[in-house]
């Protein structure tokens, strides 16, 4: 692939790109599912950006969100979607095609 092509940047999925989201998606990934509270503990955002965050990969169909009462207490479970888990898998592999040149591996 000619470097114009491996590096255009244009076709990075940036609903993933985004910082807090990019956060989201990869502790999802590791986790599958977290409850709010959790994701705003790892990623160290207030409630506000990261319902923001939320609501854009959940729009992508990226993660499911699902609210429910436990002890009478509201909870919100964020989960990876398959569609989040494809995005997720092809935005690592475009970023990986972006910072490797092609004939030679990876460093390790």
């Amino acid at each position: 692939m000619p470097d114009a092509e491996r590096l255009d940047y244009r076709t990075i999925d940036e609903v993933i790109h985004g910082r807090v989201r990019l956060a989201v998606m990869a502790y999802l990934s590791g986790a599958g599912s977290a409850d709010f509270g959790e994701l705003r503990t790892k990623t160290g955002v207030t409630d506000g950006n990261l319902s923001v965050n939320l609501r854009k990969l959940e729009a992508a169909g990226y993660v499911a969100i699902e609210k429910k009462f436990v002890d009478r207490r509201p909870q919100t479970i964020c989960h990876l979607t398959e569609a989040g888990r494809t995005a997720w898998i092809a935005y690592l592999a475009r970023l990986q095609a972006m910072l490797f040149d092609p004939g030679s591996p990876p460093a390790s």
